[in-house]
């Protein structure tokens, strides 16, 4: 059903001329990969938990990419740590305890970034 839809969408011209419309004012129709340009957290899975002073969750998920980290919503054995910020939900918290999952604050975070920048 909703394949049809999409496909009976993108059969009106009407539609296709809009389209082009947007992509002529620069509207960009793709997400890109961000791709890594450091090594800092290769391999390892990060969940972001709590609101933050410095940069926003969005941000902090960018930052983590482009270190080759990979980031994940649920805290489960193979969660590295916890970028762990204020109002962190208790249910996570618990979780991360019960798994031993390490906890890193925010300062800590940006410690590590600073530090593999510079080495």
């Amino acid at each position: 059903m909703i394949a049809e839809s999409v496909v009976d969408y993108f059969s009106k011209e009407d539609n296709i001329n809009i389209l082009n419309r947007l992509i002529e004012a620069g509207v960009v129709m793709e997400i890109n990969e961000v791709e890594a340009t450091h090594t800092t957290f290769k391999d390892q899975s990060i969940v972001i938990s709590g609101t933050f002073q410095h940069h926003s969750r969005e941000e902090y998920k960018q930052i983590i990419e482009l270190h080759g980290g990979k980031n994940v919503s649920s805290i489960s054995k193979k969660t590295t740590f916890i970028l762990a910020g204020e109002n962190m939900g208790p249910s996570k918290l618990e979780k991360a305890q019960t798994l031993g999952i390490k906890l890193i604050n925010e300062e800590e975070f940006l410690k590590l970034i600073d530090s593999s920048l510079q080495g």
